[in-house]
């Protein structure tokens, strides 16, 4: 008999899309079926087109391919690659409603994963915003670290979405001035898979080139861009939160220029930090929560930041050499928990990655005897589990914000303050 499934693949159907999803789509349905839908916006009435379907055709996905009746938040994109470039998901709509749509992301993901349905007696939608960044004007031009896929003759581009086919691009309008004026893209890159340009806020600029061996393409580049593996030191130099830091070019730094000063600003004010307390950094970086709130706690406090890469760990001691109340721990943070953590501490940043911190973490975190615990959150499904987690303990969230560290996309950053049973 013929696949079903099959036969839906390129079918045009015209849905009413209903709400927005968790991974940058919209949902509709079609004769009763659910249709994940990209590049459509809540309310509208659009044709689409079936690019795939879920098991056993469950649901379908598809793009819009023409908007019968446009929302009133529906915009121009201001890049021609809008809609075949994977890179972006909310470029056709206006900012106050991409930070809307993601709001409203957070909070589905939090009442259905994690259980809540308010925060401090006010109901979970009107207590998730998610707000800009300083520096933050347009949604353009805030891409501090842009990694490019290499076509097969050594053009770059990004990958499209859920394929491996590159988009070709000459400009990137998310891409900052730094990142732009190395020129990465207006040049070939024979024998590359990836190409990632960095330009650090302290005014360095760097390629990383995957494989080293297509490193030396870049050999025409800008003389003061430096190419790891063939000239210029590995590194670039940060400047946020009152300090000056050392990331490595392949390791990871936050991409918006405005995100970190945003991301110690909220934690800080959540926690509240007191001289002589005792702090973890879970997950730490190269040090960005452990150094300010080493200077926070005093020399009389103490802080442990435990981050599990060697490259980042080198980097903390270098960044934080200033601040002996602060021990780095280079061990994965779920181990040293379970080895070597302190009986009692007063304050805890989780800032894990997209995946998320993990019942098992998190339920030694809560066993520390914190006061309050700051989770920082790539992904609002992991912190939805992870909030699960915690009031399956007794724990509540007292609040969680939403920052837009990356405009145009459908990722957002959300930081929740934990806070133990009265």
């Amino acid at each position: 008999m013929p696949n079903p499934v099959s036969h839906a693949v390129g079918r045009r159907l015209v849905v009413r899309v209903e709400r927005v999803a968790h991974g940058g789509h919209v949902v509709g349905r079609s004769d009763g079926q659910v249709v994940f839908v990209r590049h459509g916006l809540p309310g509208e009435l659009v044709e689409v087109e079936v690019t795939s379907a879920g098991p056993k055709g469950r649901f379908l996905r598809a793009d819009v391919v023409r908007v019968v009746e446009a929302s009133a938040d529906r915009v121009e994109p201001p890049c021609a690659h809008a809609g075949t470039c994977g890179g972006c998901d909310w470029q056709h709509a206006s900012l106050p409603a991409q930070r809307r749509l993601k709001a409203e992301v957070v909070v589905e993901q939090l009442e259905r994963l994690g259980g809540v349905t308010e925060i401090d007696g006010v109901p979970l939608a009107g207590a998730v915003t998610v707000s800009p960044v300083d520096g933050d004007l347009d949604g353009l031009g805030w891409r501090t670290r842009v990694r490019f896929a290499a076509t097969d003759d050594g053009r770059l581009g990004f990958r499209r979405h859920r394929s491996h086919e590159v988009e070709v691009v000459d400009v990137c309008p998310l891409a900052s001035a730094g990142v732009d004026a190395v020129g990465a893209t207006r040049r070939r890159w024979p024998g590359a898979v990836e190409v990632e340009v960095v330009a650090g806020s302290g005014g360095d600029r760097a390629v990383v080139v995957d494989p080293s061996s297509a490193a030396r393409s870049g050999s025409s580049l800008p003389k003061d861009v430096a190419i790891v593996g063939v000239r210029g030191r590995t590194w670039v130099s940060e400047r946020a939160a009152g300090r000056d830091w050392r990331v490595q070019a392949h390791g990871f730094w936050q991409v918006h220029p405005g995100a970190a000063e945003a991301l110690v600003a909220t934690v800080r004010e959540m926690l509240a930090p007191r001289p002589g307390e005792r702090v973890l950094d879970l997950f730490a970086g190269v040090g960005l929560f452990a150094g300010c709130f080493g200077e926070d706690v005093g020399v009389t406090g103490a802080v442990d930041a435990v981050e599990s890469s060697v490259a980042a760990c080198k980097d903390a001691r270098r960044n934080l050499h200033d601040l002996p109340q602060v021990r780095i721990h280079n061990a994965p943070v779920q181990q040293w928990l379970a080895t070597s953590a302190p009986e009692r501490v007063d304050l805890v940043v989780l800032d894990p990655p997209r995946s998320g911190a993990g019942r098992d973490v998190i339920g030694a975190v809560l066993g520390l005897g914190a006061r309050a615990v700051a989770y920082v959150a790539c992904d609002p499904a992991a912190l939805g589990r992870d909030i699960g987690f915690a009031r399956a303990r007794g724990w509540r969230p007292a609040a969680v914000r939403g920052l837009d560290l990356f405009p145009m996309t459908q990722h957002v950053e959300t930081v929740a303050l934990l806070l133990p049973p009265d």
